[in-house]
């Protein structure tokens, strides 16, 4: 309707041109909205609503040309849905993104989805700026409609085109199957450095990840690959130190920074790694790639990630390296996520986060005094804490559950508690393989941790209520653990 004849005509029809201009001056509303993203490719600071939305999307899904008027399609892919409630789930959007040599190509059958993408990328750089990441270390993004592990296999895929002799990747220990899995997908033999204990913390040995460059020969190895989201007792691994060793040895370093976006100390960490324009080249530290989950940080169905990085150049390589079209679904939820949540709410649910996990540490150090239990120290793991759980061997009350902390973790879930993970450790170690390699005490980051615990974490979107309902619920389970031998427990509680 904002066609200046239609408009006119219209007016004629209500004989009222003041409501026409009314309606031509909401419109135009709109079309500075759609305006600024496109101009500023920013974030817009105040959350649109649904409304606004769907009618920018209705007229980007014009765009492509399974909904052009009259168009013949003749070919083997022409965007056709049988279902129409699949039509209206994907808002018309068939063609998905990209083309065969690379997903962020834009497609001749579908300018509205590959503009879609192009904002979207947009929208999550700045989302990433915004959470504390500076703009030599988030210089360009790339949005993926696959989850961490993949996307970090294609990340090395796109390494492997600049390092062709490579073959090993160092990777500190991090007990999370997909990991090894991306590793091996791709071709690439994980060398596994095991962490080190720093008090109660689980820390990265850097002196073993440069006795290992060095000893396999820089050129061999493709990329250190670091972690920094992990579950308590393990903190970020030292991405500072390792940037420099890669800096100083010339090898690529990636970071998996899956849920490590609402962290303000993470997001600086990764930024003082590589410094600024005015950091002296000496002091510059080398991080070619830094991954994060859509679902984790944003809040959208799982299935999306962005992948940044100070050169631009490599990732463009991973976009090149996907093999395909890509589904349009993640790339639509978050872009649909960041316009409605804006700059604003971003940064209030980063704040709220942090103060969560304050509140949240508060509420289980007084359940812990209580009960004579601790969080371990774990300064540097500002998402997630963990809490000792005694010996139950010989320990009076506890002796009859010598081996039921698993147990205790099976009431929780019962309880309708998810998320938090029970880790026994035991002495002499369950052996695990995975890909080929062993492991001991899989699940707690190293062989011989000190004590058996469970982790909590804050993460982004949680209410308060929920800590105070889980504290309940807690107090509930742990009763009942304790006053229940081994052979009457069942996983109902």
């Amino acid at each position: 309707m904002n066609d200046a004849r239609n408009l006119e005509l219209a007016a004629e029809l209500l004989r009222k041109d003041s409501y026409v201009r009314l309606a031509q001056q909401n419109y135009a509303k709109k079309v500075a909205l759609v305006r600024h993203v496109l101009s500023q490719r920013r974030m817009p600071e105040t959350g649109w609503t649904d409304e606004e939305i769907q009618a920018v999307l209705a007229e980007l899904a014009s765009m492509d040309s399974n909904n052009y008027q009259g168009s013949v399609g003749v070919g083997e892919r022409e965007g056709r849905i049988f279902s129409s409630l699949v039509a209206a789930r994907h808002l018309y959007l068939s063609h998905g993104v990209g083309r065969s040599g690379d997903i962020a190509e834009v497609q001749p059958k579908a300018p509205g989805s590959s503009l879609i993408h192009r904002i979207c990328n947009a929208l999550a750089l700045d989302a990433l700026r915004l959470a504390g990441a500076s703009k030599t270390l988030a210089s360009a993004a790339l949005v993926l409609p696959v989850a961490t592990g993949m996307t970090a296999s294609l990340v090395f895929a796109a390494l492997r085109q600049q390092r062709p002799t490579a073959k090993y990747i160092i990777w500190p220990r991090i007990d999370q199957k997909s990991c090894l899995k991306c590793m091996a997908t791709s071709g690439f033999v994980p060398v596994v450095i095991e962490n080190r204990l720093d008090g109660d913390s689980i820390v990265t040995d850097l002196d073993a990840i440069k006795t290992a460059i060095t000893d396999l020969g820089p050129a061999s190895v493709l990329c250190v690959f670091s972690t920094t989201s992990c579950f308590a007792p393990r903190v970020p691994s030292d991405v500072c130190g390792i940037a420099a060793i890669c800096a100083a040895l010339d090898v690529p370093h990636v970071v998996n920074n899956a849920y490590g976006v609402q962290s303000a100390r993470i997001m600086s960490m990764l930024s003082a790694t590589v410094g600024g324009r005015k950091t002296p080249a000496k002091r510059q530290g080398r991080i070619d790639a830094f991954i994060q989950s859509t679902d984790k940080n944003f809040m959208v169905p799982v299935g999306g990630c962005v992948v940044a990085g100070p050169n631009s150049s490599l990732i463009d390589a991973v976009g090149q390296v996907y093999p395909g079209r890509a589904s349009m679904a993640p790339i639509l939820d978050l872009m649909i996520t960041l316009l409605a949540m804006g700059s604003t709410t971003w940064a209030k649910l980063l704040k709220t986060r942090r103060e969560n996990y304050v509140y949240f540490k508060e509420r289980m150090t007084e359940w812990c005094l209580e009960r004579g239990l601790r969080i371990l120290d774990t300064p540097a793991n500002d998402i997630s804490m963990a809490i000792a759980l005694p010996d139950l061997a010989g320990d009076g009350a506890h002796s009859a559950r010598s081996s039921g902390w698993t147990k205790f973790g099976s009431m929780l879930f019962h309880r309708f508690v998810s998320g938090a993970r029970v880790v026994q450790v035991q002495p002499s170690g369950p052996k695990k393989t995975i890909q080929g390699i062993e492991f001991a005490n899989y699940g707690s980051h190293i062989d011989n941790y000190p004590h058996s615990y469970f982790n909590v974490a804050a993460a982004i979107g949680m209410e308060r209520t929920e800590i105070d309902v889980f504290i309940e619920r807690l107090t509930a389970a742990w009763s009942k653990f304790l006053a229940r031998p081994t052979d009457a427990m069942d996983m109902a509680g």
